[in-house]
């Protein structure tokens, strides 16, 4: 007991309170890594539930034009309705496998006289100038269109629309009004899924997005071993001095025994030499 209660000299307190604090830290860092986990794998699940789940029509899943929300994401809607061609924009700086390009919004009238945009997919960069060559029409008349449900975008800094073009910097719903004729779904927009009857050619369809679930939960796990090793170590130099002072105190309780011995002797040696004498001399041969 004696050893652990020199534990509590200032010193090692001092040293234990470094640890504490050392630990805190990791166990702060490890918190921020697990909540980050936890983002993507909620962000994984909803992908997994809504991405593929059966259509439901644009009303229940949006109940208002500014109704949205965010557990919805991916949710497919399926409408009625015509396409306002004449109201196409482009949303520049959209690249695609590498390749520049636009994306295709064409708002859609549906069936009872709201309007609701539609990202139909993404055409590359022009030849020759910085507009697509070609952009394929929607289909014509009445259409019934299916599409996975997106949150409008924000502003990016100072990028506006391209005045006199059908360009816009963003799908910022809020700029997508401003040029369609009558009020639009303000909070969401859609992803083409499919389109019946099917055109003859449509913008490439963009692939399922790939989630990065990234290395957070591996990190989290590192963090917690930092705070843990950090513990183990103290008390592993705690022990360690331990012994060493446990060995330096037999090493000179041991030099004090053989200095006793050699002052017996030299008593023994001053004086008239008696039957016990030669029997301690007896024993202290032994005992060497």
């Amino acid at each position: 007991m004696t050893g652990w209660r020199a534990v509590l000299s200032k010193k090692w307190l001092g040293y234990l309170g470094v640890v504490v604090a050392f630990a805190l830290i990791c166990a702060m860092l490890a918190n921020w890594q697990w909540n980050r986990h936890e983002e993507k794998m909620a962000v994984v699940h909803q992908l997994e539930q809504r991405y593929d789940a059966a259509p439901v029509s644009v009303a229940e899943a949006l109940p208002s034009l500014d109704s949205y929300d965010a557990a919805d994401e991916w949710q497919p809607v399926e409408m009625t309705g015509r396409y306002l061609v004449d109201e196409t924009l482009l949303v520049r700086n959209r690249p695609y496998n590498g390749q520049p390009g636009f994306a295709v919004l064409v708002p859609f009238r549906i069936d009872g006289g709201d309007v609701f945009v539609v990202d139909r997919g993404w055409v590359p960069t022009g030849n020759d100038q910085d507009a697509p060559d070609e952009i394929p029409a929607p289909p014509s008349g009445e259409v019934t269109v299916t599409a996975r449900l997106k949150p409008g975008e924000p502003a990016v800094g100072d990028r506006t629309a391209v005045a006199g073009t059908n360009q816009i910097a963003t799908i910022q719903l809020s700029e997508v009004q401003k040029q369609v004729d009558g009020a639009i779904y303000s909070a969401a927009y859609g992803q083409l899924m499919a389109e019946s009857p099917t055109p003859a050619t449509a913008p490439v369809k963009y692939a399922e997005p790939e989630i990065d679930t990234g290395l957070n939960l591996s990190y989290f796990v590192q963090w917690i071993m930092f705070a843990a090793g950090a513990f183990l170590f103290l008390f592993y130099v705690i022990r360690q001095e331990q012994r060493n002072n446990r060995a330096d105190a037999e090493e000179a309780l041991e030099d004090g025994d053989d200095e006793r011995a050699d002052e017996r002797r030299r008593r023994r040696a001053a004086r008239p030499r008696h039957d016990d004498d030669v029997e301690d001399e007896i024993l202290d041969a032994v005992g060497r």
